[in-house]
């Protein structure tokens, strides 16, 4: 049993706001197990040993019916934790956790963890929110899930277009996570609910909280009906002056958790104690707003009252923009006034459209925007990351076109270097066949000279403006703001010794940032920053993509093999040998300055090249770690900088893709 390092406890939201001396305390502690394909992990009845946290693989959880017969509550993956119900309860296990296969488990013995709970607050806050997402009524029916989410849907004025939202939502969680949802209508007596016709019911029978019937939480099942989708659905009626009708809500809220892995709650937008009661029951809330500066101002205030007045967690507000509404705001100036970062835009509607625009009209803007909001929420996003690699970085390409004609569903991709411009020009609809077009430019071995201009070499020997000219053709004036797939693209601070993530602002300020080889780029300024290559922190990205929660990661690692890197720089120097002693005699100053300009391009490029490339090869193999699916192009016989050759490395890249296709698909579907 291995002991884990801290670098590995910082990616596990857990433990990542733990300090320093904590974290050292931890890993102290902490051991690293693994376990084999189908191998047991604890079983239903076992007495709880301690804190289990899954670091690769998948494990499955189950529980057994009164028959004794297995039902599949969950699928867990990286940096889910499990076995705390039992551990803080010191109760038998009331699942049985299976590796589905080759796993590899963080463990904490139980007295270790219960010390670190009681010495280290934070982790027990956190600890709290998933515990209440899992733990159930048994006293009411056994479970049949393993985590639910309460989602609630509201807004501080009426018309924000939340109802429609809330409906396409519980669509989208259904089709993408295929796990079950409902969706609670909540209305004052006095109003209609429309959700019924809206998902294809002719009629519904409505709850009414202000019956002292409903203080029995399972009559909640006479009222619930089931959409085709699968998605079920109660409506209830309340009266905002009676506070019993929240306490009964609560009580059917505790039933149905046992029972739905999600809670889509559609609340009135009243401003009265009880709708803030209920909202105070969510996991996660989701407030609409139109991009207008009035209504802006409006939803600040909103968060503003459930922060300061009912204590409200600001990290479970989420800010929807609705674009049902025309403004001329940039993305800056709504941040500024609602003074919180936006979670996810919603495009317009057309007027004819449907109102299940997830199921009848899926390619449609707002559909594509509420399944990525739905992927984040189901944790069944998926990851790209494109790394470094100049020339090589074209074997990109290749995958990329296996993942079109595929249909592979990318929510999200994270370039550094060469594969921040090939994830750039992706992320704003270019197609893998217009980005190959593109690298046309470099159609004989010469051109790529025309990319460099020489400086003095104070901190780079190449000031990079033609490459900019070159990004400028494509890219323009486009901003994060204006891709069509969330973008991620990774630079080097050298000065803070840490990678810098770039999320907002130019696309191409940014992959000039990702670029910037230290010693042959000049480093790319932003106010006090210097910021240089990111592949020389993070060579192959895969870390940004944890810190936002993607559980899935298909990385692209083209760096060769630190065999193939140490190779080519032994000829490399064997060249320069020759060159320098057979040569350089026999010129003229002219000839030899003619020369030492060749020799700089050939050799001393390859040199600094190849050398950075030895400490990356080794970083991405590190960062390899994190992924699900590691594609790595051969790349034998090709050379960095022989762009003209895209076509050949991008075939190279459709190879690896196509050959890697079942793991790939395999991951997705889990």
């Amino acid at each position: 049993m291995a002991q884990i390092s801290k670098l590995v406890l910082q990616e596990i939201p857990l433990f990542s706001e733990l300090t320093d001396e904590d974290r050292e305390q931890v890993s102290q502690k902490a051991e690293v197990l693994e376990y084999r394909k189908g191998q047991i992990i604890y079983e239903q009845g076992n007495a709880p040993s301690g804190f289990y946290c899954v670091l690769a693989g998948r494990v499955v959880i189950s529980s057994k019916d009164t028959f004794g017969n297995a039902i599949i509550l969950e699928y867990l993956h990286r940096a889910k934790y499990f076995g705390i119900i039992s551990l803080l309860t010191n109760e038998p296990h009331s699942v049985t956790a299976q590796a589905i296969n080759d796993c590899v488990i963080l463990f904490i013995k139980k007295d270790d963890f219960d010390h670190f709970l009681r010495k280290m607050p934070h982790l027990a806050i956190d600890l709290s929110k998933t515990l209440s997402r899992r733990l159930k009524r048994k006293d009411l029916h056994q479970k049949t899930i393993f985590e639910s989410s309460i989602i609630s849907v509201f807004s501080s004025y009426s018309q924000a277009g939340k109802t429609i939202y809330a409906l396409n939502l519980g669509l989208s969680l259904k089709k993408e996570t295929h796990k079950s949802v409902v969706i609670l209508d909540i209305l004052p007596l006095d109003k209609i609910h429309t959700l019924p016709q809206k998902l294809g019911f002719s009629g519904c029978k409505i709850l009414d909280l202000s019956n002292s019937a409903a203080d029995n939480p399972n009559l909640v099942k006479e009222f619930l009906v089931e959409a085709k989708s699968g998605i079920g659905l109660v409506c209830f009626h309340y009266r905002p002056e009676d506070e019993i009708c929240v306490r009964r809500l609560v009580g059917i809220i505790s039933l149905l958790v046992n029972d739905y892995h999600f809670l889509i709650i559609d609340l009135p937008s009243l401003m009265d104690r009880p709708i803030f009661n209920i909202l105070n029951q969510s996991d996660v809330i989701h407030i609409l707003t139109s991009p207008e500066q009035v209504d802006l101002k409006r939803t600040r205030h909103l968060i503003e009252r459930l922060v300061d007045e009912f204590a409200f967690k600001e990290e479970k507000i989420k800010v929807v923009i609705n674009e049902y509404k025309h403004s001329r705001l940039t993305h800056e100036e709504q941040v500024e006034i609602l003074n919180k970062n936006i979670f996810a835009t919603l495009p317009k509607i057309e007027l004819e459209s449907c109102d299940r625009l997830v199921e009848d009209e899926p390619v449609c803007e707002y559909a594509r925007a509420v399944r990525r909001i739905a992927r984040q929420l189901g944790e069944s996003m998926v990851g790209l990351v494109l790394g470094v690699g100049v020339g090589y970085g074209f074997c990109h390409i290749g995958v990329l076109k296996v993942i079109e004609e595929e249909k592979i569903p990318i929510d999200v991709i994270v370039g550094a270097s060469i594969g921040s411009v090939i994830a750039s020009l992706w992320a704003i609809g270019k197609s893998s066949e217009e980005i190959l077009e593109i690298t046309k430019e470099f159609k004989a071995p010469k051109h790529i000279w025309n990319l460099l201009d020489f400086t003095l070499p104070f901190m780079g020997f190449i000031k990079g403006n033609k490459l900019r000219k070159l990004l400028d053709r494509h890219l323009g004036n486009k901003t994060f703001y204006d891709v069509k797939l969330p973008l991620k693209i990774v630079a080097s601070d050298v000065k803070r010794k840490e990678s810098r993530v770039f999320e907002k602002g130019l696309l191409v300020d940014a992959i000039m940032a990702s670029c910037a080889m230290p010693g042959v780029f000049l480093p790319f300024k932003i106010k006090e920053e210097m910021l240089f290559d990111g592949g020389i922190i993070n060579p192959l990205p895969t870390e940004p993509l944890i810190k936002i929660g993607v559980k899935k990661i298909i990385a692209v690692n083209v760096t060769p093999s630190r065999q193939d890197i140490l190779r080519q720089y032994e000829e490399i120097r064997g060249q320069i040998s020759v060159g320098i002693t057979g040569n350089i005699k026999k010129r003229s100053w002219f000839g030899l300055r003619e020369y030492i300009r060749n020799s700089f391009k050939n050799n001393i490029l390859d040199i600094i090249f190849s050398s950075i490339e030895v400490l990356q090869s080794e970083v991405a193999l590190k960062e390899a770690q994190l992924a699900d699916v590691v594609l790595h192009p051969n790349t034998s016989g090709l050379n960095w900088l022989e762009l003209h050759r895209a076509e050949e490395f991008a075939k190279r890249g459709e190879e690896e893709a196509r050959k890697n296709l079942d793991k790939i698909w395999q991951v997705i579907r889990e």
